[in-house]
Formats: structure tokens, C-alpha cells, sequence
């Protein structure tokens, strides 16, 4: 069900995104084409018909998106702030012991 919504959100991204760019924002667009057969047998006009369209593939694509999160499997959990945390927990242990430090030179004699 999940990869089928993902599929889903995908294709309708694609063709939201072609419906946008076939209109025209002041007007045109391929709607302007048309524009003496508006009403002709009932048919409706084009601008209607890609404004329609384009609400219709968004209101899909917003309930795409809450269902696909309401369906996320529950393994795809995001391990790297638990692991980041349990670095920052974890105590140094990159210090060196005591034992292996080098030695400072001493400096015995007094100017």
C-alpha cells in the first residue's frame, strides 16, 4: 500500500505539474483557442476544465500525502539521532591513559 501511494503521489506530481504549464496566467493558454466554442453543445470551456483539474490533482496529491504518512511502515524509523545521541552520551575514550603518556622533560638546573 505504501509504494502504491508513493507510485500514486509521483504520477500525479507529473501531471500536475504538466496541467500548470499548459495554462496561461492571464488568461490564454489553450484555453484561448477555443474561445468560440465555449458553450456549443454543452461542452464546458477549457479554462474551466484545467482549473477543475488542477484542484482536483491537488487535493489528491494532499490526501496522497497523509495517507502515505499514516502508512509508513513502522521499520523505516530514523536511527542516526539515536545513534548520534548515544555518541554524545558515551564517555570519552579517546584519552589516553596516565600510563602511556610520555614523559615531560624536567628541567634540574636553576638560571
Amino acid at each position: 500500500m505504501y509504494l502504491f501511494l508513493v507510485i500514486l503521489a509521483i504520477i500525479v506530481c507529473v501531471l500536475l505539474g504538466l496541467l500548470i504549464l499548459v495554462q496561461n496566467p492571464k488568461g490564454g493558454g489553450l484555453s484561448s483557442g477555443f474561445s468560440g466554442s465555449n458553450n456549443v453543445m454543452g461542452v464546458q470551456r477549457t479554462g474551466d476544465i484545467l482549473e477543475k483539474g488542477t484542484w482536483g490533482l491537488v487535493i489528491t496529491l494532499m490526501v496522497c500525502a497523509l495517507l502515505i504518512n499514516a502508512t509508513l511502515p513502522k521499520g523505516a524509523t530514523n536511527t542516526k539521532g539515536e545513534d548520534l545521541q548515544n555518541q554524545i552520551n558515551k564517555p570519552a575514550q579517546t584519552q589516553m591513559p596516565a600510563s602511556t603518556l610520555p614523559a615531560l622533560p624536567t628541567d634540574t638546573s636553576k638560571k
